[in-house]
C-alpha cells in the first residue's frame, strides 16, 4: 500500500520554510511536501489565488497515492478547495487554527492592501492568545521574514463546486481556541462548510496561532497520527 503524502500549506506571509521544524520531526521516510505558494516566497508579486490553487493541486497530483492536505490559518480554505477539486485524491484535510471559507467569499481580505500587496500588519491584531507563546526575538524574526501577500491572493474569491468534499474527513487542530469553542461555532452556523462535513474530529494543541513555529514536535505527532 502506498503511503499517503502530507501536503503542507502555510497561511498568510509564510513560505514553505515555515514547516521546516515539523518536517524534521516526522519519522524518516514520511513523505511531506511543504509548498511555497505562488506570491509567498517565489517572487511572483502578481500571483493570484488561482495560481496558488494550481500549485496545491500540482503537489497533490504528483503524489504516488492519496494526500492528506494540511492548511494553516487562511490556507485552511486552500486545503478545503483541494478537497473540492480532488475528492478522490485527498484522503483527509487537516485545518490548523482556521476554517474554510464558503463558495463566493473572499479568501483573506483581512488587512490593508498597500501597493498591490497585504503586508504583515504588526503584532497589535494578534495580541492575546494568538501570539502569547512567541517571545520578542521570535516576533522580530517572524515580522522580518513575513512576505507581503499579493492582492490577487488575499482578495481572490473562493470557488467550491463538488459536494463530494463533504465526504472527505476533516481534522480541526485547535491552537488559540479550544475544541469546545470550535464545536460551538460550527453548531451556531458560523462555519457552514464544516457544519455540512460528515466527519470532523477536533484535536487540541497548547499553542498560539503558529504551532509549526512554537510547537513543531507536538504538531508533527498530531499530523503523523492523522
Amino acid at each position: 500500500m502506498t503511503e499517503q503524502q502530507l501536503v503542507l500549506l502555510g497561511g498568510l506571509w509564510l513560505d514553505g520554510s515555515a514547516w521546516a521544524g515539523v518536517v524534521s520531526e516526522l519519522a524518516p521516510g514520511r513523505h511531506a511536501v511543504a509548498v511555497t505558494l505562488p506570491g509567498q516566497g517565489d517572487g511572483n508579486t502578481s500571483a493570484t489565488l488561482a495560481d496558488q490553487m494550481t500549485a496545491v493541486l500540482a503537489a497533490v497530483d504528483a503524489g504516488a497515492g492519496e494526500s492528506v492536505v494540511v492548511g494553516h490559518s487562511a490556507a485552511c480554505s486552500l486545503a478545503w478547495m483541494a478537497a473540492d477539486a480532488r475528492p478522490g485524491r485527498v484522503s483527509k484535510v487537516v485545518l490548523i487554527g482556521g476554517f474554510p471559507s464558503a463558495d463566493g467569499e473572499r479568501y483573506a481580505d483581512f488587512f490593508e492592501v498597500i501597493d498591490g500587496a497585504m503586508p504583515f500588519p504588526g503584532w497589535a491584531p494578534f495580541e492575546g492568545a494568538d501570539a502569547a507563546d512567541l517571545d520578542e526575538p521570535a516576533r522580530r524574526a517572524f515580522a522580518a521574514a513575513a512576505i507581503p501577500v499579493p492582492e490577487g491572493v488575499a482578495r481572490g474569491v473562493v470557488a467550491l463546486s463538488d459536494e463530494r468534499r463533504f465526504d472527505v474527513p476533516v481534522v480541526l487542530v485547535c491552537p488559540e481556541f479550544t475544541p469546545a469553542q470550535a464545536r460551538e461555532w460550527i453548531a451556531a452556523g458560523d462555519v457552514p462548510e464544516l457544519a455540512r462535513a460528515k466527519h470532523v474530529d477536533l484535536v487540541d494543541i497548547d499553542s498560539g496561532h503558529w504551532p509549526m513555529v512554537t510547537r513543531p514536535a507536538e504538531l508533527a505527532r498530531i499530523l503523523a497520527a492523522v
